[in-house]
């Protein structure tokens, strides 16, 4: 059985989550009592019509503290079942979960009298701490539309079909942000940029006449093979310390060459030596 805990701050995604994997056929529950989920867990595992049970439930802010101050042992406790388990947490900084609220309209769950929304979003990272620190998988919203959500999370998360490290391979322009879910960040700032030669400026690192062309820097040769005898080495300890996904982020200044172009080169290296591993583009 493979089961799936969504949760995150309220405005992040999480019924956009639960969508998807509804869609990719998951039994999916909404709200949750924490409290419920070793029971949950065991009437699935007692399901017989299905060959290869799929759920996924959703636990937040809407839950009594009390109940998500027991959430480690909880999880804890349907993982002695030996059910396939993961956590998503979903989340986007502060400012982003105002306006999505205040263009919504929507009530945030834990606004009352007393609490504005502003302190609420705030609380809510408080209250959920205990989900936070034992999350498998951390997707930030922030800069994500609902296709690109949805993009990153079948990527991610159904893309992962066994219990093994999923490795993602992430190319990202500094420019727009660092992505806060990465695992390992190399910048690659520091090599010739394609954006200043007219002729490449309107390729990505995914063509031709840009991969000609650091294919032949030197320094780009160097920083493949240094980033390459790196990950070579440590990616298999983090799969064998059962880590359940591993975000290794390559930064240049757009997003748009050189991160594009070595994260495609390290993702064909990385595939020949590891079972999971997937290749996005942030910024393309």
């Amino acid at each position: 059985m493979r089961l799936i805990i969504v949760s995150g701050r309220s405005g992040s995604g999480k019924s956009t989550a639960l969508d998807v994997l509804e869609d990719n056929g998951f039994y999916c529950i909404d709200n949750l009592p924490a409290v419920l989920l070793p029971e949950l867990a065991e009437r699935a595992l007692l399901h017989t019509e299905l060959i290869h049970p799929q759920a996924a439930v959703s636990i937040d802010a809407r839950n009594l503290p009390s109940q998500l101050e027991r959430f480690p042992e909880l999880l804890a406790e349907v993982r002695s079942r030996h059910i396939q388990c993961d956590v998503l947490y979903l989340d986007a900084d502060d400012e982003t979960l105002f306006k999505r609220f205040s263009e919504t309209r929507r009530r945030h769950p834990l606004t009352n009298d007393k609490r504005s929304l502003a302190e609420a979003i705030r609380d809510e990272t408080v209250l959920l701490g205990p989900i936070i620190d034992h999350a498998d998988l951390k997707i930030d919203t922030t800069r994500l539309n609902l296709y690109q959500l949805r993009d990153t999370l079948k990527v991610r998360l159904l893309a992962r079909p066994e219990p093994t490290t999923a490795f993602l391979v992430e190319s990202f322009g500094f420019k727009r942000g660092m992505p806060v879910d990465a695992d390992l960040v190399f910048d690659v700032r520091c090599l010739p940029n394609p954006y200043w030669i007219p002729e490449l400026r309107d390729h990505s690192g995914l063509e031709q006449p840009v991969i000609d062309y650091l294919g032949a820097q030197p320094d780009v040769e160097e920083m493949f093979q240094d980033i390459s005898s790196y990950l070579q080495k440590w990616l298999p300890r983090f799969a064998a310390s059962n880590r359940a996904y591993v975000t290794i982020a390559i930064g240049c200044t757009g997003g748009h060459h050189r991160s594009v172009y070595l994260a495609e080169r390290l993702g064909r290296l990385l595939k020949e030596q590891l079972k999971n591993v997937q290749v996005r583009h942030r910024d393309l």
